[in-house]
């Protein structure tokens, strides 16, 4: 039933925590889908693409399209406004496809609140604080005084954890990437509320 409308999967977790990695990863395995693409005032990064990692926006523009509700949510990370732009996800689901958010917790409070019906969430994350600050030193894109604030960050989110379905270490990337598929497959079986409705009545009217 729930193939009609799609699904949703968001993933969170500290920048650093190899989300992008296991989302290339397992992207050819789980069927079709529709990875949403974030709307961002963060400057541009040496390899980054518009359109294909963000939608790269100026403040201006980032603040008239919170007046004309384009966003199913949007926070302010590190100083930069980042959000969701909720047509292409509607055309999505209603494709059938099964929607990934990377989003950090703020983001996952929207979602769960607009689409809470359909979405499967994961926290990702290192196995210790400790690796976490090594990965975000050794990629070299960000400066000391960020790293610091991304650290503070991820201990933050970290203890919200008890707010998501699934928790995934992210240790190793080749066992990490299998139990996201697994994870993935069982948020396409996610059946809205209406639909279970629909079916209860159907089910008691050939009783």
């Amino acid at each position: 039933m729930n193939q009609k409308t799609g699904a949703v999967l968001v993933l969170s977790g500290p920048s650093g925590a190899g989300k992008s990695s296991l989302i290339n990863k397992i992207i050819n395995d789980i069927g079709p889908t529709y990875f949403s693409i974030s709307t961002t005032t963060r400057p541009i990064r040496a390899g980054e693409e518009d359109g294909v990692h963000y939608h790269f926006v100026s403040e201006e523009v980032f603040s008239q399209d919170i007046e004309a509700e384009m966003f199913l949510e949007y926070a302010v990370v590190h100083g930069n406004h980042y959000g969701t732009s909720l047509g292409p996800v509607k055309k999505a689901l209603k494709e059938g496809k099964l929607v990934i958010f990377d989003i950090d917790v703020q983001g996952h409070d929207a979602v769960q609140h607009r689409l809470g019906d359909i979405t499967t969430s994961v926290f990702i994350t290192t196995p210790t604080l400790l690796e976490l600050k090594s990965r975000l030193k050794n990629r070299s894109t960000d400066s000391d005084e960020v790293i610091a604030k991304r650290l503070e960050m991820a201990k933050r989110e970290v203890q919200r954890i008890s707010e998501y379905d699934y928790l995934i270490v992210n240790d190793a990337l080749e066992e990490a990437a299998e139990v996201l598929v697994s994870v993935a497959k069982a948020a396409r079986m996610k059946i809205p509320t209406l639909q279970i409705n629909e079916f209860i009545q159907m089910w008691e009217a050939q009783g």
